[in-house]
Formats: structure tokens, sequence, C-alpha cells
């Protein structure tokens, strides 16, 4: 049975089933644990969370004598289903600093469950579902701002932000797609697991600061394979997830790895998973490598012929921008600028904030141009290193802060 009771009346002993409210206001990533750390009553007592569901066939009741609110009302042999959440769209500035706290806990999640599969425990489905809910309606509200905030990873974390980051890739290129909710919510799931088998690589490869020896890439080539291994052993993970992490690899000309399948042996989830893989990893920073400028990685991954399937990776471009959000860029007055949000119109018209003139060679004050009420055109792509620009991020991230 099951039963709702105030926080204050949470004693070690108890089976946690669930938390009343959202996934951000809690510490945990995970729910259905007995408590056993007093210092794990403390963060439910200091959270947001002002109830909780225990399973009294698990664990302990509230002390006798305490009082538990409305005892009606309180039992149940189930969780009663959440009102839907009403998910309208946000802009780039309202969404970003709420996908702040979704990137920082996400990482917090993926840590976890990495270190859970070294230990051998079966990864479970139902407990990464609500952190890959979160990141669907975050991506619903603006798709840009959880992306593009997943992107600014550090070398030490990019493993386990990568799968922040893909997870978020899958649901929007998803919804491009045309597909249902509840594959968009499988294809998170992929993306979020799709590289759970680095959890078995050795650290010292992972993390090494140059290029690999073929012997330790033979190594890290095995990630796929390992990853699958740990999700037949998973609870709840779908025949798709499992697709995705063995086949993420994979290139429609055949030559990808593990088994070197072709475009048509190849799922549809698994192409998806191709793309969004790569398009995070080139551009992201590295142990051994600056990560690229997101338009110019648009530019080359359209040039890699027989990598991508065409007609996925023309969705992902829809998805993210042929500028995506971070991208510098050239007006044709001349002043230089970085991607802040994708236009609503056209992808050839986002909103730049413009921060430097190339005809003065000097910064100037930072002003927001929307494309689509000016006429200023991008006139091409910008290395930013040619003009001595470093930090380009922090003139569309400085929102988070």
């Amino acid at each position: 049975m099951l039963k709702k009771i105030s926080v204050e009346h949470v004693r070690l002993g108890m089976h946690l089933q669930a938390f009343c409210g959202a996934w951000l206001d809690h510490p945990f990533w995970r729910t259905k644990f007995v408590l056993t750390d007093p210092k794990d009553i403390v963060l439910i007592q200091e959270s947001q969370i002002r109830e909780i569901w225990i399973d009294l066939t698990k664990g302990l009741d509230i002390e006798p004598g305490e009082e538990s609110g409305n005892q009606e009302a309180s039992t149940a042999e189930e969780i009663p289903a959440p009102p839907p959440e009403s998910i309208a769209k946000t802009s780039f500035n309202d969404e970003v600093k709420r996908a702040a706290k979704i990137c920082a806990r996400g990482k917090e999640a993926v840590v976890s469950m990495f270190q859970e599969a070294r230990m051998g425990k079966a990864i479970e489905a139902e407990a990464a579902a609500p952190l890959v809910e979160e990141i669907s309606n975050s991506v619903m509200r603006n798709p840009g701002a959880l992306i593009s905030l997943a992107r600014l990873k550090t070398s030490d974390d990019y493993t386990f932000m990568h799968s922040v980051a893909v997870c978020a890739l899958m649901i929007a290129l998803s919804r491009q797609l045309g597909l249902s909710e509840e594959q968009t919510r499988d294809a998170g799931m992929a993306g979020l697991l799709h590289d759970l088998g680095k959890a078995l690589m050795p650290h010292a490869i992972l993390s090494k600061p140059g290029k690999l020896t073929d012997a330790e890439f033979a190594v890290i080539k095995t990630h796929p394979e390992e990853g699958h291994k740990l999700l037949l052993t998973g609870q709840g993970i779908s025949d798709m997830v499992k697709d995705v992490c063995l086949h993420h690899h994979e290139k429609v000309d055949g030559s990808g790895y593990p088994k070197g399948l072709n475009g048509e042996s190849i799922s549809l989830f698994a192409k998806m998973g191709a793309v969004c893989d790569v398009y995070d990893a080139i551009t992201s920073n590295r142990p051994y490598k600056a990560g690229w400028d997101p338009a110019e990685s648009i530019k080359r991954m359209a040039e890699w012929k027989g990598h991508f399937d065409p007609q996925v990776f023309q969705a992902f471009v829809k998805s993210l921008g042929i500028y995506p959000i971070g991208s510098l860029v050239r007006l044709e007055s001349g002043k230089l600028g970085v991607v802040t949000e994708q236009g609503e119109q056209s992808l050839l018209k986002p909103k730049v904030k413009v921060f430097f003139s190339t005809r003065a060679q000097a910064y100037i004050k930072p002003e927001t141009i929307d494309l689509a009420r000016s006429a200023e055109k991008i006139a091409g792509r910008e290395d930013a290193e040619k003009w001595g620009i470093k930090d380009v991020d922090r003139y569309w991230a400085a929102e988070t802060a």
C-alpha cells in the first residue's frame, strides 16, 4: 500500500516511492529506495517538496501517533497521475535559466548512472524517465536553450554532458521528423543512454589529451557493444534504445562500426543517433581539441558523403537552423555577431547579437538585431581566431549567470 505523508514525518527505514512535485524541486535523480542515510532526510526536508509517497509494503510507516493530514486521501494502491503540464512556447531568455538547472541536474544523473553501471547495477528506464521528460518539455518550450547550453561542456565533463546534449538533440530531431510523442520520448531515452558503454572504458583513454593510438581506439570502439550488453540486463529498456546504443556509429556507406551496416540495414533511430552524436561531439570542447563553431560544423557534416542519411540530416539542420545558436556570423554591414535565437519564419534570419566591427577592427557596443525585421543580412560564417576574438559564447550564454 502507498501512503502520502508530509516531509516532516520522513524517517529512516521508509521506502521512498515518489515525490509530490517537479523533478527539479527535489535533490535525487531517482526515487524508489529505502532511506538509510540521515543526510537524505535533511535534503528532502530542505527541498521545495512538502509531501512524498512511501510504500508501506517495503518500508516503515510514520511513527505511531503522528498525523499525516487527511488519511482518506493519503493512501492508495497506485500513485495518481499528475495533471498534464501545460507547455507553452517561450523565448530563449525565459527558458535558458531553467535549462541551465536541467543541464546541471542531468549531468548529476548521468554521473550516477555511469557509476551504477560500473558497479554492475542494472539500468532502469523508469528511473531515467523524469529526466527525459524535463529535457523534452524544455525543448518543446524553446529548443535552442537547452541544446545550446548542453554544448558548453568542459573537456572534463564531456562524457556525461554529451549524453544530456544528445538526448535533447534526438528529441528536437524526432519532432522535426513528425514522430509521435511516445517515439520522441523513446528517442530522448536513446540519446541519454547511447554512450552508456563508455562507463566501462578506461578513464585514461577517455580523458587522454592527445590522439588515441590504434590500440586505444580499438578499445573505445567496443563501447557500443558494451553499452548494449548493459542495456540487455536493464529494466524497461525498449528495443529501439538498445538499437541506437549498438548502432549509433554506423554509416550509410557501410564504413561504420561495430557491424559495418549500410543505409538499408540501419534503423531510422540509429541514423538519428549518428547525426546527433557527431554534431555534439564536434561542437564540444574535448580533451584533445576545441569544439568547432556550430555553423561550421553543419557545413562540414554536409560534406561528409556516405556518413549520414540525407533526409535525416536535412531534418536535423531544420531542427537546429543553418546558423545554430552560438554561431559567429558576419553581416553585410561588416559587423560580427553571434546567433542568439532562431528566426520563426526563416533559417536565414535568426536574431544576432553584434559586438565587433570588421571595418574598424574594434569591439562595438553589443546590440541584438532581429534579421527578420531588419535590412541586414548574413554574409557568411566567420572564424573567431581570424579576428582575435575569444569566448564568443559569453555573448549569448550570459543569461544563465
